[in-house]
């Protein structure tokens, strides 16, 4: 009679001595809520879920749209908040320690890493040895025994390939003639595969820049499509300005900015969903923001007056409130726990708000 075989001893020696090789299906059992509730949704299909570890992703929008906010402030908040250490690389020398505070993020030494880099070649070889390292110390014991790690990267188009620091040196600045857009696609390909069946994940944001073709108006995403397409996660972000009180009520003034986030790329939920987040800059985002919205738009809050009105579906209760008093987490709590995917339906935009397009280029 043939012997069994035991694969036990295969998959360990193949897992710990190769960086990139993972076994086995893993699916996302970690999530990191990126503060806002509705977003969450969209991402995952979970109003109380996130983004996931053991996957890469990209939050991508112009200057000030609050990519920051919401990567390097609240998902690193809310990692630390479940005991993620958290591995912050600054490559534009702009996360402050007094903002990241102000944001609730723990920058004690044992909470986070602040590491400063500019080049692709040295973020990647951070990542690597940490993997290598954690590899080393961690991979025999049980998965739910190993420590989490959250790699934030702000931002990644920021960074620089050998060609333009040689250049820069040289005093001749020819551009890197499609070398970053090739690294880059390189770098989240290996961070994907690396992540696979360990405790790590990351989070990145990224620029965009609005379109010079008249006939091709959508504003364009740098590091080229191999990027996008190795990504697991991508949100689209676009800013506009703010005027409202805290109560809803317009008023002349800017007082902060509305983020409109789409979701482009997502296994978990429907994709091509778009919600606006408030970021007043006295108080921040309120997590319940853009809930109403979304709630209206799907139908589940109905216009009764100058009230909306919405019907539980478990008790048939009805609760008809002002649109300022939905404002109110315990109300909308109500909503979120009977809101299924049967409910969010794609919706035709019907303001520049709504239309959030990203074309990716083709290289740098």
């Amino acid at each position: 009679m043939a012997k069994a075989f035991d694969i036990s001893k295969f998959r360990k020696s193949l897992t710990k001595s190769i960086t990139g090789i993972s076994t086995g299906f893993n699916d996302p059992d970690t999530w990191i809520s990126t503060g806002s509730y509705g977003l969450n949704y969209l991402i995952s299909g979970d109003f109380y879920r996130g983004i996931p570890l053991g996957k890469v992703s990209v939050f991508a929008g112009e200057s000030g749209a609050g990519k920051s906010y919401i990567v390097s402030g609240n998902i690193a908040k809310h990692a630390q908040d479940q005991g993620i250490f958290v591995v912050m690389i600054d490559t534009e020398n702009a996360l402050d320690e007094k903002w990241l505070m102000n944001l609730g993020v723990d920058t004690s030494e044992d909470k986070i890493l602040r590491i400063g880099a500019t080049m692709i070649d040295d973020v990647a070889g951070i990542v690597h040895s940490f993997v290598t390292e954690y590899k080393a110390n961690y991979i025999d014991l049980p998965r739910d025994q190993r420590p989490k790690i959250l790699f934030i990267v702000d931002s990644i188009g920021m960074l620089l390939t050998p060609t333009d620091i040689n250049q820069f040196q040289a005093g001749d600045m020819k551009g890197d003639m499609g070398r970053k857009a090739k690294q880059l696609k390189a770098f989240v390909s290996n961070c994907v595969n690396m992540f696979g069946d360990l405790n790590m994940g990351m989070a990145v944001t990224n620029h965009t820049y609005a379109s010079q073709d008249m006939f091709d108006p959508d504003d364009k995403i740098t590091g080229g499509s191999g990027f996008i397409f190795a990504s697991s996660i991508v949100i689209a972000m676009k800013k506009y300005k703010l005027k409202e009180d805290e109560d809803g009520n317009k008023v002349s003034d800017v007082t902060g900015i509305r983020a409109t986030c789409k979701v482009v790329k997502t296994r978990y939920s429907k994709p091509f969903e778009t919600i606006k987040l408030d970021i007043p800059w006295e108080s921040g985002m309120n997590p319940i923001s853009g809930l109403f919205d979304l709630f209206e738009k799907s139908g589940v809050l109905i216009k009764e007056g100058n009230r909306y009105k919405y019907i539980s579906k478990k008790t048939g209760t009805e609760m008809k409130y002002f649109r300022k008093d939905w404002n109110d987490y315990e109300k909308m709590k109500i909503v979120m726990d009977e809101f299924t995917q049967d409910d969010l339906r794609v919706v035709v935009p019907d303001s520049a708000e709504d239309r959030i397009e990203l074309v990716v280029e083709t290289g740098e």
